[in-house]
């Protein structure tokens, strides 16, 4: 990520409710094609280790994670009721970050600041 760059990515960690593991994934391919629509995503995929499922996903800015989160807010609701939101990471420039943390806040996430990076 270049220094010109205002590219936000957000990572959830969902830890899988007993039992639920199967109607999770099931979800998963809901929010693929729902996020497929959207003009500010970069990149989107899930992967799972056990029973925590693991979000990768990185939007053009601020603006790109805050539809983003509108877009889905229904299927996060309904992962929600099987899954724990264990930890939340949203990472960023800094200015990009202060645009989220109040409609993020409810969430907790942990805010990681760019540093410096590779851009290709």
């Amino acid at each position: 990520m270049s220094q010109s760059t205002n590219v936000v990515s957000i990572h959830p960690y969902f830890k899988v409710k007993p039992g639920k593991l199967a109607e999770a994934k099931a979800l998963l391919p809901r929010f693929v094609a729902k996020t497929a629509t959207e003009k500010l995503v970069l990149h989107y995929d899930f992967t799972i280790n056990g029973d925590e499922i693991h979000c990768r996903e990185s939007y053009v800015g601020a603006d790109g994670l805050l539809a983003h989160v509108e877009n889905v807010g229904a299927l996060l609701g309904e992962l929600l009721q099987i899954t724990d939101l264990a930890r939340l990471e949203v990472h960023g420039p800094a200015g990009e970050l202060a645009r989220l943390k109040g409609p993020l806040e409810n969430l907790k996430p942990v805010w990681f600041v760019y540093e410096c990076g590779v851009d290709r």
